[in-house]
């Protein structure tokens, strides 16, 4: 397994739980607003090995709820399953974080799974503007409905900033999750830090008063969709 880093305390990856988060090496997708560029190519080898996050969760064993898998896209990896595998044994709960660009994968390791964070960049038709080109749109949706019908533990979540079709899209967006059954969605705000320099110095152009309409606007129309969790997360 390609491990780029360990967070070995967090409490805001997983809502409502204490984790330990594994940022996996390798995503198949290049968005605009990714926070993680340095770990995108596959072709780099993990840093951190396998022993040392099992030695970290010995030593953790009565204080953390879980561990999350994030990226990167985690499912990407073969290696994955047998991950999640050996987590519930030591006693751990399991999340993910994924972008759903991988419907079967995600498939195979939802049984081991007891939570998702799955992205919903923009609707299907939309996505090789906010993800890059090839990317397949219709497979985080398939996913959402791979979730579901599993019964995990979901969150759909959705990013945007001033000019970005996900912006545009995301009332519907969060319209469709939630006729779909999703319980719990979240608006985030796109973070500067740590993306690409190109999307960094674009960032300079926004006109801060009229995003801040627009970003109240659409809190409070998804509000009122009737998710069971709603969470709004500002940059």
């Amino acid at each position: 397994m390609q491990i780029a880093g360990v967070v070995p305390l967090n409490s805001t990856d997983w809502p409502d739980h204490l984790c330990a988060t594994l940022y996996l090496q390798g995503c198949p997708w290049s968005c605009t607003y990714c926070q993680n560029v340095a770990i995108i190519d596959p072709q780099v080898p993990g840093q951190v090995a396998w022993a040392e996050v099992e030695e970290l969760l010995g030593r953790r064993r009565g204080l953390l709820d879980g561990v999350v898998f994030s990226g990167g896209e985690a499912t990407r990896q073969g290696a994955l399953i047998p991950a999640l595998t050996r987590v519930r044994e030591l006693g751990f709960g399991t999340g993910l974080h994924t972008a759903g660009a991988y419907p079967h994968r995600l498939a195979a390791a939802l049984p081991l799974l007891d939570w998702v964070g799955l992205d919903l960049k923009a609707l299907p038709e939309h996505y090789g503007a906010v993800a890059g080109r090839g990317a397949r749109g219709t497979a985080p949706w398939q996913c959402l409905e791979l979730a579901l019908d599993a019964g995990v533990g979901l969150e759909v979540r959705t990013t945007i900033y001033p000019g970005s079709v996900a912006a545009e899209d995301v009332l519907e967006v969060a319209r469709r999750a939630r006729c779909a059954g999703a319980p719990t969605f979240a608006l985030q705000e796109a973070r500067v830090q740590g993306t690409a320099a190109q999307f960094e110095a674009g960032a300079t152009a926004w006109d801060a008063q009229v995003w801040q309409r627009e970003w109240g606007g659409l809190v409070e129309a998804i509000g009122a969709l009737g998710f069971e969790t709603f969470h709004v997360r500002a940059a």
